[in-house]
C-alpha cells in the first residue's frame, strides 16, 4: 500500500488528535481536539529537534507519529531519536502502514546522524511490543512514569 510521508501542517491536527485519541488506552489522556492541541502543534513546529509526521495515502492521513531528536553526552555525545505516539488510522491497521512509517522513521534518524532510535510503549500493548520486536527493537530497558498533573 503506498503511502507519502511529510511534516504535519495545521489543518491536519484534527485527524491526528483523532487517531491518537482512538484507542482506550489513549483517549482520556488525548481528550478532543482543543486549544491545547493547537499549542502543543505550535510549539512542535516552532522546534527544530521535534517533528510531527503524517503519513498519506492518496491526499488522506491514515498515520501519524512525532520523532524528537536528543542531543547527549552518554554514547560520545550521541544524538537519538525518540518515536512517540505511533498511529494508523484503525481501518487501514494490519496493512504495512505503521512498518513504512517505523523505516521512514529510522532512515529519517540516520540522516540526522542519529546513534540510536528508541521508544516505549504501554506494557499493555502486546500487539505492539512484537510489532517493534520484529523490527529489530529490543526492550533493553524498564521506564518509568510520572504524572505531574
Amino acid at each position: 500500500m503506498p503511502v507519502d510521508f511529510r511534516i504535519a501542517r495545521l489543518d491536519d491536527l484534527p485527524a491526528v488528535v483523532a487517531m491518537i485519541a482512538d484507542d482506550s488506552i489513549a483517549a482520556a489522556r488525548t481528550g478532543a481536539y482543543g486549544p491545547e492541541h493547537r499549542a502543543a502543534f505550535e510549539a512542535i513546529a516552532a522546534d527544530p529537534n521535534n517533528e510531527l509526521v503524517v503519513a498519506e495515502r492518496d491526499g488522506e492521513v491514515v498515520g501519524t507519529m512525532q520523532l524528537t531528536y536528543i542531543p547527549g553526552i552518554s554514547r560520545r555525545g550521541a544524538l537519538r531519536l525518540q518515536i512517540e505516539a505511533v498511529r494508523v488510522t484503525a481501518a487501514l491497521r494490519g496493512r504495512g502502514i505503521g512498518r513504512k512509517m517505523m523505516e521512514w522513521a529510522i532512515e529519517r534518524g540516520r540522516e540526522r546522524g542519529c546513534a540510536v532510535v528508541q521508544l516505549t510503549t504501554d506494557k499493555r500493548r502486546k500487539d505492539a511490543h512484537r510489532f517493534y520486536d520484529s523490527l529489530g527493537f529490543a526492550a533493553s530497558h524498564e521506564g518509568f512514569k510520572l504524572a505531574l498533573d
